[in-house]
C-alpha cells in the first residue's frame, strides 16, 4: 500500500529487496523511496549521489515534498515541547527563560508565549528592534509620539515600557545602526581578495527628469548599498561620468573590482570603453535583467501580442474596479490574485497573461455562475464584452502561444535577478531560451524569426559580454556536459578574457597546461567529490574547493564565477532619494537623510536575502496604478474588440497582423517601479 501513497514512486522502478531504479539516470539505489527522494532533489544528504539527468521541475517538486515532511516533524517536536512547558511552567529545557504567570502577562504576550517568538532580553534589545522597524519601513519618526503606538508598546513590554524617542531614532540609533552596517561591509570586503566584487550602477530618471544613480557593490558574501548620486548636470558629459565611476572604483580598490554593471544607456558606452582601457582587469557589462526586460517589451510591441494584452486588461480592469466582482473572483480562484505585478511593466504583462491562462476555466465559471448572472453587473456592456473575450477560443490559443514563448525568458530573468552569482549560467540559459522558441515555432519559420531577431538584437548588440562566455567555459556543469555544443564557439572569448586578467608573463606560467588539466578532468578535477559536485555546487565554490591542480586558473575562475550579472531587484525609495537631492534642504538635513537611506537600503537588502523561496521578479503587492487595474477615463470596451474580430476574419491565428500602434512608446521607462 505504501507504493500507492507516495507520489515519488512514479519516478522509479521497484526492484528486488529494498532497491529502486531511477527512471532518469537508471541508477539503482539501496534504501527505497526515501533515498530516491534525496537522489532526485540533488540535496547533499544521506550520502546519496545526486541525479544528473532529472528535470528541474521534478527536483523542485521532490524538494517541496521533503520540506513538507521535515516541517511536519518540527511541528510534532514543538507540540511535545509545549506539553513539557505546560507541565513545568517557568523553565524551558536548560535555557532558563522565565515565563510569567498568566495573570501578569499582557494579552498580546500570552499569544506570543505559545509561538516561537521570544521576548527581548533587555529594553535595549527592544529599542533596537523598534529602531530597525522604523528604518527598514521608512516610518516617520513622529510616529513615536502617537498614543496608540505607546499603548501597543506597553501591551508588548509591560506597563511603563517606552520605545526610543524621535530624537533618539534620528541621532543615537541611526548612527549606531550605520556603524554596524559599515562593520558588516568591512567583513564582506575581506573576501574580495579571493572573490572580487561587482559595482552596480542603477540609473533612473525622476519626475523632474533628474538622472539619479544608486551605487551598489555585490559579492558572494552579500550586496550592499554604497550611495546615491544626482548626475543630472553632467549625465551627457562622458568625462564627468568617467570621473564619477573612477571615484567609485577607487573607493573599493581597482584590484578588487571585476566588473561594473550598468543599463544599456548610450551615455555609458564611451565611459565603459575608457574604464576598460585604463583598468585592464575590469570589465564593463550591461545589466542582464534590464536587457531581458527590453526583450519582453519588444515582444509586447508585436501587434497581435499587443492585442491580446489589451483584451486581457479589459477583463482585469472590470474585475478589479468592482469590489463585489473582485470578491467573487477570489472565491472562484481560491483566494488567488489574477493580476501579477512584476518588477517592470513588461514583466507584469506576461506574468498576468500566464495567470489568466491558469484561471481561464475558473473565470468562465464565475461569469456563468447563477450568483453572477443574477447580479446587477451581468448586463453591463463591459461585463458582456468580458464574457465574449472569455469565449473567444482564438484569443486563448494566442495567449497560450505568448505564454509558451515568454516563459523561457522569464525563467532566465528569475535566474539572474535573485542576487546570486549567475554569470556562469547566463550564456547557457540564453542559448536554451532561444532553442525553446525555435522548437516551439518549428512549423512557423516567420514567427520564429520575428521573436529570435528580437532576442538576438538585444543579446548580441547590448547584453552579451566576453565575460559571460568565459564564465560559461569555466562552469563545470557546462564544461563536462557532453550535450553542450557551444564550447568551441566561446573558447576564443575565454582566452581573450584570460589574457586580460593575466597580463603579466609570470601570471600566465603553465596556464596552458592548467587549462588542459581542467578540460580533461585530471588531478583534483577528476576526484569523485569534484565529479559529484559539478551540478550541485555553485561554480565559484566548486573551483575554490577543487581547483588546486590549476592554481593560476583557479584564481581567475573564482573571481569570474563569483559575480552577479544583474542589478538587484528591490523597491526604489523614490521619496527618500528625492529628499536627499533636494536643493531646499540644509547640509545637516542632507547628511541625515543620506544616512537614513544608507541604513534603510542595507536593512532591506539584508532582510530580502533571508527569504529563500521569494520569486525575485514578482512584487508582493499589486500595483493598483498599472494598466491591468486602473481604468481609463472614457473606456470603450467594445471598440477594440470589434476591430480585433474584423481582423480575424481575414486570416488565422498564425498569420494575423494588425496595424495599430503599440501600447508602449519611446518615453516609457523600463524600470518605472
Amino acid at each position: 500500500m505504501v507504493r500507492e501513497k507516495d507520489v515519488c514512486w512514479e519516478y522509479c522502478d521497484k526492484m528486488d529487496g529494498n532497491k529502486v531504479r531511477c527512471k532518469f539516470c537508471l541508477k539503482v539505489l539501496n534504501g527505497g523511496i526515501s533515498r530516491l527522494k534525496f537522489h532526485l532533489s540533488r540535496l547533499p544528504r544521506k550520502g546519496v549521489h545526486p541525479c544528473t539527468k532529472v528535470r528541474d521541475e521534478v527536483t523542485d517538486r521532490v524538494k517541496a515534498i521533503i520540506s513538507m515532511k521535515e516541517e511536519g516533524k518540527e511541528v510534532s517536536v514543538v507540540k511535545k515541547q509545549r506539553l513539557v512547558e505546560t507541565k513545568s511552567p517557568g523553565i524551558v529545557s536548560n535555557t532558563k527563560v522565565h515565563i510569567p504567570s498568566p495573570e501578569s502577562t499582557p494579552p498580546v504576550v500570552k499569544l506570543l508565549t505559545g509561538c516561537t517568538a521570544i521576548r527581548p532580553q533587555s529594553s535595549l534589545d527592544a529599542e533596537r528592534c523598534i529602531a530597525e522597524f522604523f528604518f527598514e519601513n521608512k516610518l516617520d519618526f513622529s510616529v513615536a509620539h502617537s498614543p496608540s503606538y505607546q499603548l501597543m508598546l506597553e501591551a508588548l513590554g509591560g506597563a511603563g515600557f517606552r520605545g526610543p524617542s524621535p530624537e533618539a531614532l534620528r541621532t543615537t540609533w541611526l548612527q549606531k545602526l550605520k556603524s554596524e552596517v559599515m562593520l558588516q561591509i568591512k567583513e564582506i570586503e575581506k573576501d574580495w581578495a579571493t572573490s572580487g566584487c561587482t559595482i552596480i550602477a542603477d540609473t533612473w530618471t525622476d519626475l523632474k527628469s533628474r538622472a539619479l544613480i544608486n551605487f551598489f557593490v555585490s559579492s558572494p558574501l552579500g550586496t550592499f548599498f554604497h550611495k546615491s548620486v544626482d548626475a543630472s548636470t553632467y549625465f551627457k558629459n562622458s568625462k564627468c561620468l568617467y570621473d564619477l565611476f573612477d571615484s567609485i572604483i577607487q573607493d573599493f580598490g581597482p584590484e578588487n573590482v571585476v566588473q561594473v554593471i550598468t543599463d544599456s544607456s548610450l551615455n555609458y558606452v564611451s565611459v565603459g570603453n575608457h574604464i576598460m582601457q585604463n583598468y585592464n582587469t575590469i570589465f564593463w557589462s550591461t545589466c542582464a535583467s534590464h536587457c531581458l526586460n527590453l526583450i519582453l517589451e519588444d515582444f509586447s510591441k508585436i501587434d497581435w501580442v499587443n492585442r491580446c494584452i489589451l483584451q486581457a486588461q479589459s477583463i482585469t480592469r472590470f474585475i478589479y474596479n468592482h469590489t463585489w466582482v473582485l470578491d467573487l473572483m477570489r472565491k472562484f480562484t481560491g483566494g488567488q490574485q489574477l493580476v501579477r505585478s512584476g518588477i517592470t511593466r513588461s514583466t507584469s504583462n506576461f506574468l498576468t497573461l500566464q495567470s489568466m491562462l491558469r484561471h481561464k476555466s475558473r473565470l468562465k465559471h464565475m461569469f456563468n455562475s447563477p450568483e453572477y448572472s443574477s447580479s446587477p453587473y451581468a448586463n453591463r456592456p463591459h461585463s458582456i464584452s468580458c464574457m465574449d473575450i472569455l469565449d473567444d477560443s482564438e484569443l486563448w490559443r494566442a495567449v497560450e502561444e505568448i505564454a509558451a514563448v515568454s516563459e523561457p525568458l522569464l525563467k532566465v530573468l528569475r535566474d539572474v535577478s535573485g542576487g546570486k552569482p549567475a554569470i556562469g549560467s547566463i550564456y547557457e540559459s540564453m542559448t536554451r531560451a532561444k532553442e525553446s522558441i525555435r522548437t516551439y515555432y518549428i512549423m512557423d519559420e516567420g514567427k520564429c524569426k520575428t521573436f529570435l531577431d528580437i532576442v538576438d538584437r538585444r543579446w548580441q548588440n547590448q547584453f552579451h559580454s566576453p565575460l559571460h562566455a568565459a564564465a560559461a567555459y569555466l562552469n563545470p556543469s557546462i564544461q563536462y556536459n557532453p550535450e553542450v555544443k557551444f564550447l568551441g564557439i566561446i573558447k576564443e572569448q575565454f582566452l581573450t578574457v584570460l589574457d586580460k586578467l593575466l597580463p603579466m608573463p609570470e601570471l600566465r606560467h603553465d596556464i596552458t597546461e592548467q587549462i588542459y588539466i581542467f578540460r580533461k578532468a585530471q588531478g583534483m578535477f577528476g576526484s569523485n567529490l569534484a565529479r559529484e559536485a559539478r551540478n550541485t555546487t555553485s561554480p565559484g565554490m566548486w573551483w575554490e574547493q577543487y581547483g588546486d591542480s590549476a592554481p593560476g586558473l583557479q584564481r581567475v575562475a573564482v573571481r569570474i564565477l563569483s559575480q552577479v550579472c544583474s542589478t538587484c531587484t528591490f523597491e526604489r525609495n523614490w521619496s527618500a532619494i528625492q529628499q536627499i537631492h533636494s536643493e531646499k534642504r540644509n547640509r545637516l538635513d542632507k547628511e541625515t537623510l543620506s544616512d537614513l537611506l544608507f541604513v534603510h537600503y542595507n536593512l532591506k537588502l539584508g532582510s530580502k536575502g533571508k527569504v529563500a523561496d521569494m520569486d525575485p521578479i514578482i512584487l508582493d503587492d499589486i500595483d493598483m496604478t498599472s494598466d491591468w487595474v486602473e481604468e481609463t477615463e472614457n473606456p470603450n470596451p467594445t471598440q477594440w474588440l470589434d476591430r480585433f474580430s474584423s481582423a480575424l476574419d481575414g486570416g488565422d491565428l498564425n498569420t494575423r497582423q494588425f496595424s495599430t500602434t503599440s501600447i508602449f512608446n519611446s518615453n516609457d521607462h523600463i524600470f518605472g517601479l
